[in-house]
């Protein structure tokens, strides 16, 4: 019996850790071919070229699509997913998988996801129905959504979403979010350790801040983060490392 192909696209460090216990079910699945396309963020030399560490971790890269140009404008970002485009035509074609697994929303997916709707390759996706407001990950996610045939959601809500979208509740699969699943396979740090690697001191009590731009808007991100520190009622103070600091309330 002929093993079936599934490809997997990778385009950052982000989402390579959500399909990393994936990759490696499929590679230990005797009756699956493991085809792994590498694409965009892992590529660039300012981004670290990050496709050797999964080179590192075992995997095999079965093509490269280089699709960024060295620019972040709303018009570089546009070109680049059509170079992508053209990039995943060719290797689409040469790989031939029979199912092409995509997770999450960004926008080297709609490069990939276009071809192998064209080339009658089935698409699963991973994380639909999710709500990122104020950027234009959600028209990418529900464009993806449409695009693919079997959808794997992280929650009954996005299961929702999906569905009124008008996809087949029979294709709609509840499995949660992928990413958890590293936590029951690593090993967790100790306060030292921590501090040790962060280079930061934690205090008695500390403060986790996330800050996802919103793309929509006009203003850089840094720009956006400022307007959300001078609105806050806490002062930021630097720890002397980048992404690191101290908190407390201000007057």
């Amino acid at each position: 019996m002929a093993k079936r192909t599934i490809c997997v696209v990778t385009g950052s460090r982000a989402e390579y850790g959500i399909l990393y216990w994936l990759l490696r079910e499929i590679a230990a699945d005797a009756t699956l071919e493991l085809q792994l396309v590498v694409t965009a963020m892992h590529l660039a030399p300012e981004f670290g070229q990050t496709w050797r560490q999964i080179e590192t971790d075992g995997f095999r890269i079965d093509a490269k699509v280089d699709m960024l140009l060295s620019s972040d404008s709303a018009t570089a970002i546009a070109k680049s997913i059509g170079v992508g485009v053209i990039g995943f035509a060719d290797a689409l074609r040469q790989l031939n998988p029979d199912l092409l697994v995509l997770a999450g929303d960004r926008f080297e997916l709609l490069s990939a996801a276009q071809v192998a709707l064209v080339s009658g390759i089935p698409i699963a996706h991973i994380s639909g129905g999710d709500i990122t407001e104020g950027a234009y990950d959600d028209a990418i996610r529900h464009s993806l959504t449409k695009m693919a045939h079997l959808h794997f959601v992280a929650n009954e809500l996005c299961a929702r979403r999906v569905r009124q979208m008008g996809e087949n509740p029979a294709h709609i699969y509840n499995f949660g979010a992928p990413q958890l699943d590293h936590i029951p396979r690593s090993k967790l740090l100790g306060r030292t350790e921590l501090e040790t690697l962060l280079g930061f001191r934690l205090r008695k009590r500390n403060l986790l801040i996330t800050f996802h731009p919103a793309t929509l808007e006009r203003q850089s991100p840094a720009q956006q983060f400022a307007e959300h520190v001078r609105g806050s009622p806490f002062v930021l103070e630097s720890a002397g490392g980048i992404g690191f600091g101290s908190a407390r309330r201000s007057g």
